[in-house]
């Protein structure tokens, strides 16, 4: 019984808690939910302006008794009063909801969905993504949710909603009566001060809240007034697809049904008994495709259920049965595998979301608490045990540990892990016990980045799929309407028999579906993007995945990028006093300096026990060095020039001056008025990946390897020299990196251009490829570039380059198998060759062939 009917209807006698608004309550039966409640009150109110279920509360309510025995507060038992309309939400204007759906098969599919939603009232526009199975939905007024689901599930697919707002959470709620109930957790929820939204639904049994305080509070205020609720947690299963389930069942019984049919015509049975088996299984397996094409054609769309379905209804129009039937199964079992195949497409970003956990352990005081990580704020310290994967970032502040970061990062090697370092969620603690203080909040982790970017990514049309959907929008009415022309011309000119034409005409209409065509590019770019995420690469979108496949040059910053970025002492050559006194003067100079060099010399000396020599009056001098007075002498630690400009004799030191500079190391030079104590050599070193990830480029066919720095001649002579490098530009400022990538691309190279993400923006922006490294922790890195290199070294680049050019590859491979299909089974129509079954085979025949190709991208090449 429900508790109310719509405030529209009419009352309905002994079942309906209330009637129309301003009608008598119902005589016998009430919603209520004790004795004392039906003897004493009115079960009903007539609240102006309030909302029912699932509209949001108001702050105050004028009410008159509670029908439920669990509420305290006083409201109406009518959880539907004036005003509210049943299945209807409400939006601001040209607000964007989102779907999850279920079951398509190709992208035609999308293009069906799309055109049904954009006809229903208040639905401003629909866009339906076939790779990421997302539908995004721009309304206003009060748009029908039921209505729109219904609308999709006519056209045969499942769906549901996705909620993206952060600071909106849904909790499952336990101890409600009737709607009553919800409408007194509305009322009570919204006086809470950080709650700005709140929906509650009876029928759901569920509460969306957008609040910003704990969800702590929130539990305790549901449980002030008699209910209990719990916070739905990521591993709640999403909504089922039993369609594929269903559909594999339905097509096991209809080709069971085609099989005694065909054997039973040979070996006796009566035709009208063959007949009515291969009519069952026209039933049986077209039931489902005739409904979505009736829906489809409603829509104004024309889709494979609408070209299928008139082939089998044309085909037992003319009594060819057995060709109806087998059309209708070959097409089931085609969609079936088809599913199948694309689901280990979609599976890359599914896995990403199940590599964190779903629960965390929390320390409060002595005691550790398991709580969804959902409720965990910023701040709090979770406990990860050996052997556990991390649910959040944050910084580590007891234990020392081994990290497995290859989910986020793709290294094959753990990396250790003490206090203060960060780690990441998703990623596994291998050995001792860590305590992490929680720095980000599950929604704005590194891993939730990923995923956000990686749906992104996969949303976005590359160039190729952008001009196959066009070819296929022109393709498929054409040849459509050459199918009616095939079907009703020649034999209005007397050029054979109705039936002849009839089923070359449908052959012709199932031929018509691009299917195979415009799912070719989609799913090797879904594959690809899907394996480079898997392996600390993020590609933000089949255009990059594309250009990244074309690339024959390859421009590196320097610091930083191939080298550590991380100055060291390479060499010490005293000059008349020992190395240890040398150390300790430099030491006593540099302890001053914020400047990297100095700090390097600092830490050389620390690591080393070189004692401090005391000093006084210390002062940087600009572009210069440093000064500092010990033993009542001034001493300095500089560059050449701040020694020649105080005509301070450099000839003791001349040769190794040149020596050091010639090798591209920069020098400090230490002394006083009347000598020079010494020289000290500083060098960034390469990163020990970068020798073998540019021999691994040139081994790829990368024919520019390009260094841009803005170090001497030597220096880049020197990196050139250790590695693979065949080009340098030296000296460079920021805006002369842009000059020097322009000038490339003029030679006619396609040039990428792989930097930190933040000093080098301008040039990644306009390399054709902006290639980022380093990206965990740093969102400027993940927002600039069109490709990020998770882990802060160079070795998954030609992984990426050669992933790309193999995606190229196959996305050819596709677009070809599948128009040379197409064309071959077009040719066979009118010689009478080509069979209805054979031009099913053709297309979801075709479509499944084109789908395992492109799984090969989810096999990583090799590097």
């Amino acid at each position: 019984m429900s508790c109310c009917s719509n405030s529209q209807e009419k009352i309905v006698t002994n079942s309906s808690c209330c009637g129309a608004e301003g009608a008598k309550e119902s005589t016998n039966t009430h919603s209520c939910s004790t004795e004392a409640d039906k003897a004493t009150a009115s079960c009903c109110s007539s609240e102006e302006g309030s909302k029912g279920i699932g509209g949001s509360s108001s702050k105050s309510d004028t009410v008159n008794k509670s029908c439920c025995s669990t509420v305290e507060e006083k409201t109406s038992c009518c959880s539907n009063p004036k005003g509210a309309t049943v299945g209807v939400d409400s939006a601001q204007e040209g607000e964007e909801i989102e779907y999850r759906v279920y079951g398509m098969d190709c992208p035609s599919c999308a293009s069906t969905i799309e055109k049904g939603l954009q006809r229903l009232k208040n639905v401003i526009s629909a866009k339906v993504n076939y790779n990421t199975e997302k539908l995004q939905v721009v309304a206003n007024g009060n748009y029908s949710s039921a209505q729109l689901e219904s609308t999709v599930q006519n056209l045969g697919f499942t769906v549901e909603r996705i909620f993206q707002n952060n600071k909106m959470r849904i909790y499952d709620v336990q101890g409600m009566d009737c709607g009553s109930c919800a409408k007194s957790i509305e009322n009570h929820l919204i006086k809470i001060q950080g709650v700005s939204d709140v929906q509650v639904s009876f029928a759901a049994g569920n509460m969306r809240i957008e609040h910003t305080n704990p969800v702590d509070d929130i539990l305790k205020e549901v449980s002030k007034i008699g209910f209990h609720a719990s916070l739905q947690t990521r591993d709640r299963k999403p909504v089922e697809n039993k369609r594929n389930k269903h559909e594999l069942l339905n097509t096991i019984i209809s080709g069971a049904f085609i099989a005694i049919g065909f054997v039973g015509s040979y070996i006796g049975f009566p035709t009208f008994v063959s007949t009515i088996l291969f009519a069952n299984a026209i039933v049986i397996n077209g039931y489902q495709p005739i409904k979505s094409a009736y829906y489809a054609v409603k829509s104004r769309s024309l889709d494979m259920n609408v070209l299928m379905s008139s082939a089998a209804i044309g085909a037992a129009i003319i009594g060819e049965w057995f060709e109806g039937a087998t059309v209708v199964w070959l097409y089931s079992l085609g969609i079936y595998l088809q599913n199948r195949s694309m689901d280990q497409t979609r599976k890359s970003i599914r896995n990403l979301m199940n590599m964190a956990p779903s629960m965390a352990w929390i320390r409060v005081d002595n005691d550790l608490i398991e709580k969804p990580v959902e409720e965990v704020s910023v701040g709090d310290t979770i406990v990860i045990k050996p052997g556990d994967k991390i649910p959040l970032d944050g910084n580590i502040i007891q234990g020392e540990s081994s990290v497995n970061q290859a989910p986020i990062t793709g290294e094959s090697l753990p990396v250790d892990k003490i206090i203060g370092d960060a780690v990441y969620a998703g990623t596994m603690n291998e050995s001792g016990s860590l305590e992490v203080e929680v720095t980000k909040l599950i929604e704005d982790t590194t891993l939730s980045k990923i995923i956000h970017l990686v749906e992104e990514a996969q949303e976005q049309k590359a160039p190729t799929e952008a001009f196959i959907d066009r070819f296929a929008s022109i393709y498929t009415p054409i040849v459509f309407v050459l199918a009616i022309s095939v079907i009703v011309i020649p034999p209005l000119f007397g050029f054979g028999l109705w039936s002849e034409w009839i089923y070359k005409g449908l052959a012709l209409l199932v031929v018509a579906c691009p299917c195979a065509l415009v799912i070719s590019t989609p799913v090797a770019i879904v594959s690809a993007i899907g394996n480079a995420a898997k392996n600390g690469v993020l590609i933000k979108g089949g255009t990059f995945l594309e250009i990244a496949g074309k690339i024959n040059a390859v421009a590196f910053d320097k610091t930083g990028t191939l080298t550590e970025g991380k100055p060291r002492v390479s060499e010490i050559h005293p000059i008349n006093t020992s190395e240890t006194e040398l150390l300790s003067v430099a030491y006593a100079l540099e302890s001053h300096s914020t400047h990297p060099i100095a700090k390097t010399i600092v830490q050389y000396a620390q690591d080393r026990n070189i004692l401090q020599a005391e000093g006084s009056l210390f002062k940087n001098i600009v572009g210069r060095g440093v000064k500092a007075t010990i033993n009542n002498k001034v001493y300095y630690a500089g560059n050449h020039r701040l020694f020649e400009e105080m005509n301070i004799s450099l000839s003791s030191v001349d040769h190794i001056i040149q020596s050091v500079q010639q090798y591209g190391s920069t020098i400090v030079i230490i002394g006083n008025r009347e000598k020079v104590l010494g020289v000290i050599s500083v060098t960034d070193t390469l990163r020990t990946t970068t020798v073998k990830t540019l021999d691994h480029l040139r081994k790829v066919g990368m024919e520019q390897i390009v260094m841009l720095t803005g170090d001497n001649d030597g220096t880049a002579k020197r990196i050139s020299g250790q590695t693979s490098i065949n080009r340098y530009f030296t000296e460079l400022l920021p805006e002369d990196k842009v000059t020097a990538l322009k000038q490339l691309q003029r030679e006619g190279n396609k040039v990428a251009m792989v930097g930190d993400g933040i000093n080098d923006a301008p040039a990644l922006a306009t390399a054709d490829l902006g290639i980022a490294m380093g990206g965990t922790g740093t969102d400027t890195a993940m927002e600039t570039a069109d490709v990020v290199l998770m882990a802060d070294n160079l070795d998954k680049l030609p992984y990426t380059i050669k992933l790309s050019r193999k995606a190229l590859t196959i996305i050819k491979q596709n677009i070809w198998f599948s128009l040379i299909i197409k064309f071959i089974a077009l040719g066979l129509i009118f010689p009478g060759w080509l069979t209805l079954w054979m031009a099913v085979l053709s297309d979801t025949g075709a479509a499944i062939i084109v789908i395992l190709n492109a799984l090969r991208l989810l096999k990583s090449p090799n590097h």
